[in-house]
């Protein structure tokens, strides 16, 4: 069985967004990555990408709507 390397800031930090939403975790790890454009550079990770097939569903290409169970948590 597969499942992800998460080290144990980010699988404590999922579980706890996942409760906040009253959601699952893959949910709330998909509203973390939805996130990243926010902060971090789409230009640069667009530039060193390797698998340009796959852009119309890369976070940093586009930005997909929140749910509104993590929309009800923003400031």
């Amino acid at each position: 069985m597969y499942g992800p390397n998460f080290s144990e800031i980010a699988a404590v930090s999922v579980r706890r967004l996942a409760w906040a939403m009253g959601s699952n975790m893959g949910l709330a790890v998909d509203v973390m990555v939805k996130s990243l454009p926010a902060y971090i550079n789409s230009e640069k990770v667009c530039a060193s990408c390797k698998d340009k097939k796959k852009c119309s569903v890369c976070a940093f290409r586009t930005s997909g709507e929140m749910p509104e169970k993590a929309l009800a948590l923003l400031y």
